[in-house]
């Protein structure tokens, strides 16, 4: 084949290659016509002889100047090689003089697959085909004189040649391409697997998890952390994650099991992976304690995507916005006051409930001196500072809040659920009050 031609499906020109299905069939652009049209049909007859015998030469050049090749001759291999050769000689003796697609190229495109299935890449087989090209070329000039071709009809057989076997490699290339998508789609299906299996409830132990990995072709890690994001962003998410990092969607969630979080580099990682989206990572954990990590990111996510909990500013990243990545474990009192939201409702309820009977303007005056006093421990002045007020002023409201809680701003168990139930029902559901 020609130099020119390369090993990834993606380059090939279209006019040029015959295999856009898996079932070789040739798909050309029908207004070009094949450089083999332009040849003499009476060459084929002339050359015959000359073309067939050149099989065995071209098998024994392969051999030698294809290291891959040197001892692998025998066997279904081998023979697919000769065949294919073969084949590829009849061929191109038959397409001369017409303008006819190639016949068949099904088993240039399993000699494509076979080069994936034995984990080598294409370049042993294009170069293969550049050798037999080569060789043929030199027998084919060798005898041209008893051709009877001219010089123009000479050149027009070498293009022919050059772009025949172009079309056979592409074949391979394409053949190649499909082994690798279905090997890539196999291996994702079982890492589905491999993430569904370890947000379970158990997770999987022991030499479940052990042939889970192993089919999945991950090396289970010392430690590591679970990330959540919504499903439409887990692409953007993952392609920027490690590469030793597991992606998958699962129960409508996008999640990441990342290896060793806390190594060089991690941190780098998770930034970058979550510029501009919304995620949130569980604790950093053992292996045997992935259930934690799991049960946090899970619990923390509602929070996350409803806006309640957010990530602390961060600097950007070059054009990139800063990331929005919450680490559940800074949020651990927001997530103890949601886990049981009919606990969380009524705490509010019960220790807010003075406030019920306070007219609106006095409840929002209620709120912000309570929540000042509480944030400054019980020093009045530093509360006074916070509401610019003079501190005689805040005595005599609290004073007044005093009597409303009946004493529980005096006791530190009440006082602590008051300021819990301040922090988590700030948007305090109290019916109106009509002012008078």
């Amino acid at each position: 084949m020609s130099d020119g031609a390369s090993a990834e499906a993606g380059s090939l020109d279209p006019a040029r290659a015959p295999l856009r299905a898996v079932d070789g069939c040739a798909h050309p652009d029908p207004a070009r016509r094949h450089p083999w049209a332009e040849v003499p049909p009476e060459a084929a007859d002339r050359m015959r002889a000359v073309v067939l015998e050149t099989g065995d030469d071209i098998i024994e050049q392969v051999r030698a100047q294809v290291a891959e090749y040197a001892l692998s001759m025998n066997g279904v291999f081998g023979q697919n090689i000769r065949r294919g050769v073969s084949v590829a000689l009849e061929q191109f003796l038959l397409l001369l003089g017409t303008d006819d697609d190639l016949p068949d190229t099904r088993v240039y495109f399993e000699l494509g697959r076979v080069e994936h299935r034995h984990g080598r890449t294409m370049d042993a087989l294009q170069t293969a085909y550049r050798v037999g090209t080569r060789v043929l070329w030199r027998r084919i000039s060798a005898g041209s004189d008893d051709y009877g071709l001219t010089s123009d009809d000479i050149f027009r057989l070498a293009e022919a040649l050059f772009a025949y076997t172009e079309q056979l490699a592409a074949a391979s290339v394409a053949g190649y391409a499909h082994e690798q998508s279905l090997t890539a789609g196999s291996r994702q299906a079982r890492r589905h697997t491999l993430v569904s299996a370890l947000l379970r409830t158990p997770p999987p132990e022991g030499p479940e998890l052990e042939r889970l990995a192993r089919d999945a072709e991950w090396s289970l890690p010392r430690r590591l952390t679970v990330l959540i994001c919504d499903e439409e962003s887990l692409q953007a998410v993952f392609r920027r994650m490690p590469p030793d990092a597991l992606g998958s969607r699962v129960d409508g969630l996008g999640v990441v099991v990342l290896p060793d979080p806390d190594g060089p580099g991690r941190a780098e990682y998770l930034a970058d992976a979550t510029a501009g989206v919304a995620a949130v990572v569980g604790p950093t954990v053992g292996l045997d304690q992935i259930a934690r990590s799991v049960t946090r990111a899970r619990s923390a996510w509602p929070l996350v995507a409803a806006g309640e909990i957010v990530a602390e500013d961060g600097p950007s990243r070059g054009n990139r916005p800063p990331s929005k990545l919450v680490r559940s474990d800074d949020h651990l009192l927001a997530l103890l006051l949601h886990a049981d939201v009919s606990v969380t409702a009524d705490l509010v309820a019960q220790r807010l409930e003075p406030l019920r009977r306070m007219t609106a303007s006095a409840r929002d005056r209620a709120v912000e001196t309570l929540r000042a006093w509480l944030d400054a421990h019980g020093d009045v002045a530093e509360a006074a500072g916070t509401l610019h007020v003079h501190p005689q002023t805040v005595r005599y409201r609290l004073a007044r809040l005093k009597e409303s809680f009946a004493g529980a701003l005096d006791d530190p168990v009440a006082r602590l659920e008051v300021a819990l139930a301040l922090r988590f029902g700030g948007a305090f559901a109290a019916e109106p009050v009509v002012e008078t």
